[in-house]
């Protein structure tokens, strides 16, 4: 017999379960949830964590997990029946999915960069996209400066700043917390192990940094987070944005770690679709002293990253993210070129129309 308040705990649960599944379904909802209701969840529970100097998240989920893994021993020692026990399990676990959802997971179901920004998406020529590179190189040369000690605080007012400055003309939230408090992660050795430098908690609304992270990887992971943070899920967007936010800083070891962050998706692309020989041209003429500090950032993670546990961990994340819509899995951290070459285009398209109109207003 199912009691009274056991009754209403299930119909709580399936409303919101419910809730979460139209949400998903229907575009405009998700657009809603993004633009309007999320903002309001996200200080809520951002205001809730800030004050608390470790992560929430990493200790809620690990409480979690050990919860989930022991329950099934404390049942049997109760003397549940299993079915009991997996009911428990699994109702447990539903409230979790809500949660996830309701907090943060929902911004998936928002449009994506192109739609919000209204930005035609850039077919591949070989022609445009060469030009693209070439340009993104001298601007990398030019911005070159040696990052040995960082200003955390200053990165912080920096990163939410130009947040604030460029929201509404880039399609995502403005700041809905002026000093997001950034956590280091619980497990950094851990996250390490798999290549992970940073991650946004959803359930609490907290942006985690790994503690291992080199001075010029600083800015761009942080603004990284921080888009997530925002309500940004596409990883290719949360880079488009960090490469954004950085590059447009007055601060010089703000602006090169926004170009440094997006070399490695850069030249991985100019050697998947230019001819060989264009290819090494290009590579050659970033200057020696990135090309050093890149081939040290990656012993410096490879050093740490565990092939199998990191295998595994690639594997799960491949599947959250195409459960959450996002098609390409982790080959969705390489789009962040596509986005970069089409808004490229969309800008310079724009420059052209207003300098135009501006001829014809002077002429009158």
């Amino acid at each position: 017999m199912i009691r009274k308040k056991q009754l209403i705990r299930y119909i709580v649960l399936g409303i919101l379960l419910g809730l979460v599944l139209m949400v998903q379904s229907i575009p405009a909802w998700g657009e809603v949830y993004a633009r309007s209701v999320y903002p309001v969840i996200g200080a809520l529970l951002s205001s809730l964590s800030h004050g608390i100097p470790f992560s929430v998240g990493d200790l809620f989920i690990s409480l979690s997990i050990t919860a989930v893994i022991c329950f099934p021993f404390y049942g049997r020692y109760r003397k549940f029946s299993w079915k009991k026990v997996l009911r428990l399990e699994v109702e447990f676990l539903a409230w979790i999915y809500v949660w996830f959802y309701l907090s943060w997971g929902l911004n998936y179901s928002q449009h994506d960069f192109y739609a919000r920004t209204q930005t035609p998406y850039v077919s591949y020529t070989p022609q445009g996209f060469k030009e693209f590179v070439k340009e993104y190189i001298v601007e990398l040369n030019q911005a070159y400066v040696p990052v040995n000690n960082i200003d955390k605080k200053e990165i912080a007012h920096e990163i939410t700043s130009q947040y604030r400055l460029m929201a509404d003309s880039l399609g995502v939230n403005k700041p809905f917390k002026s000093s997001p408090r950034v956590k280091s992660m619980m497990f950094s050795w851990l996250s390490s192990a798999v290549g992970i430098t940073g991650y946004m908690g959803p359930f609490f609304c907290e942006f985690n940094l790994n503690k291992n992270l080199l001075p010029v990887e600083y800015a761009a992971t942080y603004a990284h987070e921080q888009a997530h943070l925002w309500g940004i899920t596409s990883e290719a967007e949360a880079n488009f944005y960090a490469y954004q936010v950085c590059t447009r800083s007055a601060n010089k070891a703000i602006k090169y770690s926004g170009y440094f962050s997006v070399l490695n998706h850069v030249l991985y692309n100019a050697k998947r679709l230019l001819p060989e020989e264009d290819f090494k041209e290009l590579a050659k003429s970033v200057k020696p002293e990135i090309q050093a500090q890149s081939e040290g950032v990656y012993k410096h993670w490879m050093a740490m990253y565990n092939p199998a546990v990191g295998k595994m961990q690639d594997w799960i994340y491949d599947l959250y993210l195409k459960g959450n819509k996002i098609k390409s899995g982790r080959k969705n951290y390489s789009e962040v070129v596509g986005l970069l070459v089409s808004w490229r285009e969309k800008t310079q398209i724009d420059h052209l129309r207003n300098s135009i109109i501006n001829q014809r207003k002077d002429a009158q």
